[in-house]
């Protein structure tokens, strides 16, 4: 599936790649609107549906992923909620094993997340991820979120890398695809971002199930 012979730099995402998108879906899905309905004396339901209209129409924009708007749009401390769920952080199997293989083989190899620094900060401090890395990089720091085709020669300001000799690994099709318009060369897929989901379309994506699948040899 790779040819590691061919990469210099791994650019990697975190929610849903290395970790477990369940904790991101309870979160969004279940744990903001319970308490929004509390805060705001509504019934679930409805709580639900309002909150799924004001997510419907971030999408795909800086917005989106920041902590910062949604603390103030909703008036509910969202990193103060993240730590109440914060022990359904997960990593994907043999992630730790993949990137210390990374390491030793010599390849340079990056967090690149849409996540804000705060949730980004959050994690790491959960996962103890952050020492696999050499760099970790917010799209909050770039000012574009990762769909945006732009993102990625903007990114080379904070990271340089040949598009040519990069592999991107991420669970977002509008991400991998506005990569491939920037010119990355190597892409893949995550098959079950979410371990409680079935698998998700990858469309023209080659994809991984576990990271033992790609180690180098």
């Amino acid at each position: 599936m790779i040819d590691w012979r061919a990469i210099d730099t791994v650019l990697l995402d975190m929610d849903g790649t290395l970790l477990d998108l369940h904790f991101d879906n309870h979160f969004w899905q279940e744990h903001v609107p319970t308490r929004y309905a509390e805060r705001h004396g509504l019934p679930h339901a409805e709580a639900h549906r309002l909150i799924t209209d004001l997510y419907r129409a971030k999408a795909g924009t800086l917005d989106w992923y920041c902590v910062d708007h949604w603390t103030r749009e909703l008036q509910l401390d969202i990193i103060r909620l993240k730590e109440e769920v914060a022990h359904l952080i997960a990593v994907h199997p043999d992630v730790p094993r993949f990137l210390d293989t990374l390491r030793e083989r010599g390849k340079g190899v990056a967090l690149v997340t849409n996540a804000h620094q705060k949730s980004l900060a959050l994690k790491m401090a959960r996962t103890g991820l952050a020492a696999h890395f050499d760099l970790l990089i917010s799209s909050h720091e770039v000012g574009l979120p990762k769909e945006d085709p732009a993102f990625w020669p903007a990114l080379r300001a904070l990271l340089p890398y040949d598009p040519a000799r990069a592999l991107l690994i991420d669970d977002s099709l509008p991400v991998l695809r506005a990569a491939r318009r920037a010119g990355i060369q190597h892409l893949l897929a995550v098959h079950r971002p979410d371990s409680r989901q079935p698998d998700k379309d990858v469309g023209e994506f080659a994809a991984l199930r576990r990271f033992t699948d790609i180690l180098p040899s």
